[in-house]
């Protein structure tokens, strides 16, 4: 039945084969022509494809910042401490502040501190907001180290 087929339409059958072959031979010679005609803008293309690759890769390379970590072990001696004296009247601490400030360097909560002092929690706070104004700092951490660089304590 299919050789019946191909036997009846044989002609038609060629006749689409040779156009097929014809139109795909057409749009390689014009895909040769369009290329040989515009090899510049092709190349020129190309050339700035792998740029903006190499400028973006580039940038990402740039700017990625470079964290080192370095540690220095360094040697603290406590035995070194002398109060100042002087910063503690410039900056008008009494010496129940100091007691606060002291505590407070030990790493102890305000709770802590206020069993420890026999005094109530409200006067712990009122105590620490009193050196983070004195200190003009807004945290623990601030306060101790600005005490300990001012030598309040040790």
């Amino acid at each position: 039945m299919i050789l019946n087929f191909i036997n009846k339409n044989r002609d038609t059958i060629l006749y689409g084969i040779s156009l097929a072959f014809l139109l795909f031979f057409l749009k390689w010679i014009e895909l040769r022509f369009i290329i040989i005609n515009h090899t510049f803008e092709i190349y020129a293309g190309i050339i700035a494809v792998l740029f903006t690759a190499l400028g973006i890769w580039l940038a990402l390379k740039l700017n990625k910042p470079k964290v080192e970590t370095k540690i220095i072990e360094k040697a603290v001696s406590v035995n070194d401490f002398s109060f100042n004296e002087a910063a503690m009247t410039d900056l008008g601490l009494s010496k129940r502040e100091l007691d606060v400030l002291q505590l407070m360097a030990e790493g102890l909560s305000n709770q802590e501190i206020a069993e420890r002092l026999f005094v109530s929690l409200n006067t712990i706070k009122t105590h620490t907001s009193n050196l983070f104004e004195k200190l003009d700092v807004k945290r623990r951490t601030q306060a101790v180290e600005k005490a300990k660089r001012l030598s309040l304590i040790p």
